[in-house]
């Protein structure tokens, strides 16, 4: 199983990393715009959580900025678990907060983990190690 499975976990990545980008981004434009059956444009800590979630998403999702982005998100959601939900009830099941957890520690594992493969920090990482190797080349290999 592992040999199946095990070759196609960097492309599983890309679509978990592109997957939560996207859902916490519509989380965002609902709480920032209204949309997505929003109640209203929010306010207040919400707003905030609201901007955090429409600009990270997009940023996860192309794997830009993705390890400081990711720990963000992360650190949002268990602020907003512990500031909306962890005071109703102690069970994450009971209170309405098992989603934010589950957000919490998929982008934990995000912000650990990094951009991976097909990732807009991958490619300026790539681009950038041409860029000195050139220079070293050109330099005849001095430093």
């Amino acid at each position: 199983m592992q040999a199946m499975l095990g070759k196609w976990s960097e492309e599983v990545y890309v679509v978990f990393r592109f997957m939560m980008g996207f859902m916490i981004g519509c989380h965002g434009v609902q709480k920032v715009f209204g949309l997505l059956d929003g109640e209203s444009p929010a306010k207040g800590l919400f707003l905030v959580a609201g901007v955090i979630e429409t600009l990270g998403g997009p940023l996860v999702m192309g794997g830009l900025f993705t390890r400081p982005i990711a720990l963000l998100l992360s650190g949002e959601m268990a602020v907003a678990y512990f500031m909306v939900h962890a005071g109703l009830r102690f069970w994450p099941l009971l209170n309405g907060g098992e989603i934010v957890v589950a957000n919490c520690f998929a982008f934990l594992y995000i912000a650990t983990k990094g951009p991976g493969a097909l990732s807009l920090d991958e490619w300026i990482d790539r681009r950038t190690a041409g860029v000195r190797l050139a220079e070293t080349a050109n330099r005849g290999g001095r430093q």
